[in-house]
């Protein structure tokens, strides 16, 4: 079972999606990325959005360790439902509203979000059958709405190729933890 891990919230128990449909971050590579975002102080009063959110875990992560806000986007329905349980539970620990749940497909999500809003730090583990043109449009979008000094994690299957990295992100980092490669990208 997955947990927030350190923070607030720290400790608690999140839901999972049933089934295969979604691959939640282990424990394991949930804490050495939220190390090294802690030593890039990427974190602390942090706009975050989780792309592609499953449970909700990295976005929720983020708000017990002290983001600002936390946005996580689900298109899945039953996915999109464990996210809002999460969130609850989250939100009612954190004593305030910093987590909120979109359920929307994330191209459209980012052809809607506003031009003034911008995130600093962005998760994205899109489903593996996402092919490498769609994630590279998705990133080509998100780009515009990156603050300054803003942190991309990508995180996929270590036997998938580098993310297609839009002229407007660039890669200063990545790591494989046994099936798990993360690519972290900031923006040019």
């Amino acid at each position: 079972m997955s947990r927030i891990i350190a923070g607030v919230v720290g400790g608690n128990p999140l839901v999972s999606v049933p089934g295969n449909a979604t691959r939640p971050t282990t424990d394991r590579v949930k804490e050495a990325l939220f190390s090294r975002l802690e030593a890039l102080d990427a974190i602390d009063d942090a706009r975050v959005l989780d792309l592609y959110a499953g449970s909700g875990s990295l976005g929720i992560e983020s708000a017990s360790r002290g983001a600002r806000s936390a946005e996580l986007v689900e298109f899945d329905a039953r996915a999109s439902e464990v996210c809002q349980r999460n969130a609850d539970m989250a939100n009612q620990g954190l004593g305030r509203r910093t987590v909120s749940v979109l359920r929307s497909k994330v191209e459209s999500f980012l052809e809607r979000a506003a031009d003034d809003v911008l995130w600093d730090l962005v998760f994205l583990d899109p489903p593996y059958p996402l092919d490498e043109p769609s994630l590279k449009a998705v990133l080509t979008k998100l780009a515009f709405h990156l603050d300054e000094g803003a942190v991309v994690v990508v995180e996929r299957s270590s036997r998938s190729p580098e993310p297609d990295w839009p002229d407007t992100l660039e890669r200063f980092a990545d790591k494989k933890y046994g099936e798990t490669k993360l690519w972290f990208a900031e923006p040019v």
